[in-house]
């Protein structure tokens, strides 16, 4: 599996690193939850190893935008804390999972393995959108319009085309995409936003300047086309047909 990794610590983080790629996963550790939230609504992952008590953004936050960006992604949360309330709160938050530390190599590896064997019997989650002759591959972050070369998608612009596709059906808000891709505050002032899914429609739109697949919605943000329909080749989770 892909793990994202998210802890503070340095020896731990390291030593579970050297453990989960000794298992054969393929691990993207970060030390910090905003960092965290931040990659893990953007990019794609199997699973996600959650440490409790983290810096900048603690685990419960972390958990809540990763479960509104991708509800199928399983959270397993690692904490100090072993007091039934604690548990609680972050299953209630949407975590799948709880260790509490300290906890045995074998005890931690069974319990990814779980996941493991659950992604094995899971068809996987379609990674390919196709509108008309445009074809999204999230996947692989490209983008195919027939009679043009392929363009590389950015993390930014897969998040985005995520978001916004999970979300058809309605606007999207500046403040809502920048929380839930970026990780960051909904009330930064920024343009950033506008700026990336300006660059986003170039690589996707037929004419940039008369968008059909990213549509301006007049004081509110975004939609992914005016009636927000997708057609995707696979079965359940982001970018389902609706």
């Amino acid at each position: 599996m892909r793990i994202l990794l998210v802890e503070d610590e340095v020896m731990l983080r390291d030593g579970l690193t050297d453990l989960l790629e000794g298992a054969g996963h393929e691990v993207v550790a970060v030390g910090d939850g905003l960092t965290g939230a931040e990659r893990g609504t953007a990019e794609a992952f199997d699973m996600v190893v959650l440490d409790l008590m983290l810096p900048r953004l603690d685990g419960l936050e972390v958990c809540r935008r990763l479960r509104l960006a991708r509800p199928a992604l399983p959270v397993l949360m690692l904490t100090a804390k072993g007091d039934e309330a604690d548990k609680v709160a972050g299953l209630s938050t949407g975590a799948d999972d709880y260790v509490t530390k300290p906890f045995s190599p074998r005890e931690l590896l069974a319990r990814v393995e779980v996941f493991a064997r659950r992604l094995r019997a899971t068809p996987a989650a379609p990674e390919i959108i196709v509108r008309g002759d445009l074809t999204l591959d999230l996947g692989r972050c490209a983008c195919v319009r027939t009679g043009r070369p392929e363009e590389v998608l950015t993390a930014r612009e897969v998040g985005i085309l995520r978001w916004l596709v999970r979300h058809e059906g309605r606007a999207v808000s500046r403040a809502e995409l920048l929380e839930h891709v970026w990780g960051l505050s909904p009330n930064l002032e920024t343009r950033t936003v506008d700026v990336t899914i300006a660059n986003l429609r170039k690589k996707v739109e037929d004419d940039p300047k008369d968008p059909s697949i990213i549509v301006s919605v007049k004081g509110v943000g975004y939609s992914f086309g005016p009636l927000a329909r997708a057609t995707t080749r696979g079965a359940g989770g982001a970018g389902g047909q609706r």
